[in-house]
């Protein structure tokens, strides 16, 4: 799963890296080295004229079910990723998939690690492609109409097996896609099932990536900053790689 991430890069860093052309002002979210469910977070979209558009959601997608706001928080703490395998079946995830699909920038996220590892159990690790490269998880979105009428736009991370050297800490990874099926993922006249499905699928889902032990700071949302991601020795045996 990917239950932490980071992202310290503005609007306009955005809006250049992804070549975005809306033109449009809207509210900087803070560098945040330690982003938690439910926080707001930028989405990449392509908007009602299907051309690319970033926007602001609060990560967890809230059932559209959830009849009052005690509902539609817990659902939403509880549906921050969504799996690739069933994303296109699940009710709480299957129309924004068909309909609503969209990106999300980090800076990297972070896994602890399982029993199933070499490493100690809960040993945090901050995985990335290094500095000032960001990584593009592939996301949905949708949105909530509370009764009072507000519109709550809402995201979810859709992750799929580790692989690799990334299997070693976890069993789960964010999916991540390339530059050349952006397009085609935002695409808001895309519909068809097979083809979604088949843009997640790549030869090598962790190209690139990195993973390097940090300190457990990460662990307490009342931490944030730089040092987060700073990283530190194992000792032996439980060295990386």
């Amino acid at each position: 799963m990917c239950g932490r991430f980071a992202l310290s890069k503005l609007p306009a860093e955005l809006i250049e890296e992804f070549e975005i052309h809306t033109g449009k002002t809207m509210p900087i979210l803070p560098a945040d080295w330690n982003i938690t469910p439910t926080r707001d977070i930028y989405i990449i979209r392509n908007d009602s004229e299907n051309q690319r558009d970033l926007a602001i959601a609060s990560w967890g997608i809230i059932a559209p079910w959830s009849d009052d706001r005690a509902t539609a928080v817990k659902s939403q703490a509880q549906a921050i990723n969504a799996r690739s395998e069933t994303v296109h079946e699940k009710p709480t995830f299957r129309s924004a998939f068909r309909n609503r699909r969209c990106l999300i920038p980090a800076d990297g996220y972070y896994e602890w690690a399982t029993e199933m590892g070499p490493y100690a159990p809960k040993q945090p690790f901050y995985i990335s492609k290094g500095p000032k490269r960001t990584l593009a998880m592939a996301g949905i979105w949708d949105r909530w109409i509370a009764p009072t009428g507000e519109i709550v736009e809402t995201a979810a991370i859709i992750t799929r097996p580790a692989v690799d050297f990334l299997a070693t800490v976890h069993s789960r990874m964010p999916t991540f896609l390339p530059v050349d099926r952006w397009d085609r993922w935002l695409d808001r006249s895309l519909h068809e099932v097979v083809e979604i499905r088949g843009l997640m699928e790549l030869s090598d889902p962790a190209a690139e990536l990195e993973a390097i032990p940090v300190a457990p700071l990460v662990n307490s949302i009342r931490n944030n900053g730089p040092q987060l991601i700073e990283p530190i020795e194992l000792g032996e045996p439980e060295t990386l790689f």
